[in-house]
C-alpha cells in the first residue's frame, strides 16, 4: 500500500495520520483581521542611483492597497514625522492606524522609554491616530509594506540605471501614479487602488474626510 492511499484509508476511519500539535495548527488557521479603509503599514527602504545612497519611505493602506512614497538623503525622526503627514495629506481616508516597526525614526528605544514623547509620535497623537509596533524581531507582521517595497525595487532600481536622485524620483513618481490609478489587482477584485477608494466613498463616507474624486486624475493632471 501507498503512503497516500495508507492516508486516505486512515481518514476514512477517522484516524488522522498527523501529529495533534500538527493538526490543530492546520485547522486553526485564521484569515487576516479586515479592518476599514485607513490602515497604513509604513517601513523604509534603501536603493541607490549613481548619484549615491536614497531612503526610500513606503507607505500603503492594507485594504485599499493605494500608496504613498517618498525619496530622501536621510532617514532621521524628523523626516519620518513629515513623512506621515505628507501621508496624511495624500489621501481622502481618515487614518485610524499605523503599523511601522520598532526603528527610531518611529519610536523611542526601550533604554530612552521615559524621554519625551517620539515626533512620530505627536504626529498620530494631534491626528487621532493609533500608531502599532510590529513585534521585535519579526518583520514578517509588517509584510504588506514588505513586499510593495520589493514590488518597488523590482520596477526601478533593479531593473534601470539611474544616472541621477531626480532620475529615480521622476521614475517612481510616475510608477506611483499608474499603480494608484491603472493597476487592476485581484485582492480588489479587478479594481484599481483608486477605484475601490471611490466604491469605499459611496459605501462609507464616514471613513473619508474629502470627497476622493477630487483626487481623481484629469485632463489638467
Amino acid at each position: 500500500m501507498t503512503r497516500s492511499s495508507l492516508h486516505r484509508c486512515l481518514q476514512r476511519h477517522g484516524i488522522s495520520c498527523l501529529p495533534e500539535s500538527v493538526e490543530k495548527e492546520h485547522t486553526a488557521k485564521k484569515k487576516f483581521k479586515v479592518y476599514p479603509i485607513g490602515y497604513f503599514h509604513i517601513d523604509i527602504a534603501e536603493v541607490s542611483t549613481e548619484g549615491g545612497k536614497l531612503y526610500l519611505f513606503v507607505a500603503i493602506d492594507r485594504t485599499s492597497k493605494f500608496v504613498y512614497v517618498e525619496l530622501h538623503p536621510k532617514m532621521t525622526k524628523m523626516i519620518a514625522a513629515t513623512f506621515l503627514e505628507n501621508v496624511i495629506k495624500s489621501t481622502p481616508c481618515k487614518i485610524h492606524t499605523i503599523l511601522t516597526d520598532n526603528g527610531i525614526q518611529f519610536c523611542n528605544r526601550q533604554k530612552d522609554r521615559h524621554s519625551f514623547v517620539h515626533i512620530f509620535d505627536l504626529v498620530c497623537l494631534a491626528n487621532g491616530i493609533e500608531h502599532r509596533l510590529t513585534k521585535v524581531n519579526h518583520p514578517w507582521t509588517n509584510g504588506q509594506v514588505e513586499r510593495m517595497n520589493r514590488t518597488l525595487k523590482d520596477a526601478t532600481v533593479k531593473k534601470y540605471y539611474y544616472q541621477s536622485h531626480e532620475h529615480l524620483k521622476t521614475h517612481l513618481y510616475h510608477f506611483i501614479i499608474a499603480y494608484n490609478h491603472a493597476k487592476r489587482l485581484k485582492t480588489l477584485k479587478g479594481l484599481s487602488p483608486y477605484e475601490f477608494i471611490c466604491k469605499q466613498w459611496e459605501k462609507k463616507p464616514e471613513l473619508f474626510h474629502t470627497n476622493p474624486y477630487h483626487y481623481t486624475l484629469g485632463l489638467n493632471t
